[in-house]
């Protein structure tokens, strides 16, 4: 047991999906996965293992942002022998070119967040994917007829710009594809213990044509993503 989860070791599959939302973690498994086994309520954050096509595999809710992210993967990490996450969620696209219901595979995650900063000093620590897990995801959406974006994105500590503005323009003009809030730590956080680590994001809303899923669409793109991302599992 850790200070946020309270189940045993050997409770969690090596392999994991991370949601933010623990609705969201309740929804994945009773949707994709088999022999459901409740093993964390601690706070809120559900964590559950099931199988999917006879294979262990967990899943966790995060909470949003990266501090609280980085509490589930280092502690996961640390104390449950997980060794695959793969982060499961939506973000706002920077990009008009790409549309709403597009999957991102984020290849690398900038960052404002004073985590990393912190942590690296005076160098700007490079946070990637798992190029393993990135070039499953990348076949496996092809195969499957996928809509996909592979670049980079960035990892926002704020969710609302109290300023106005433009706060992205310089990250757009350099190729930057979305804008999410935990990935930039997941990455971090999987170098430092040695374990592979891919962000697979639905973009839900386009910051620049200002396009919305609906919720209908939001579910069934939701299917596709969560699909895409045990089949990168496999």
């Amino acid at each position: 047991m850790t200070p946020h989860i309270e189940a045993q070791v050997g409770d969690y599959a090596e392999d994991i999906l991370l949601p933010g939302d623990p609705m969201r973690a309740e929804w994945i498994a009773e949707t994709f996965l088999d022999n459901v086994k409740v093993v964390n309520r601690v706070r809120g954050a559900t964590g559950l293992t099931g199988t999917y096509k006879g294979r262990h595999v967990s899943v966790q809710a995060t909470g949003m942002g990266m501090p609280s992210a980085a509490i589930y993967i280092n502690e996961l990490l640390m104390e449950y022998g997980v060794t695959r996450l793969i982060r499961v969620g939506t973000c706002g696209g920077l990009n008009a070119e790409y549309k709403v219901r597009d999957i991102v595979l984020a290849q690398a995650a900038s960052t404002n967040s004073i985590q990393n900063a912190a942590l690296f000093g005076q160098y700007q620590f490079a946070s990637v994917a798992n190029f393993e897990l990135l070039r499953r995801a990348a076949a496996e959406a092809e195969r499957a007829g996928l809509r996909t974006v592979v670049g980079g994105i960035v990892t926002d500590d704020n969710f609302y710009d109290p300023l106005g503005g433009a706060p992205y323009e310089v990250l757009q003009k350099h190729g930057t594809v979305a804008v999410e809030m935990e990935t930039a730590a997941l990455y971090t956080i999987a170098a430092r213990y040695g374990a592979k680590a891919l962000t697979i994001a639905t973009i839900s809303d386009c910051l620049i044509t200002h396009e919305q899923l609906s919720a209908d669409d939001r579910e069934a793109s939701l299917v596709e993503m969560v699909t895409l991302a045990l089949e990168t599992l496999g």
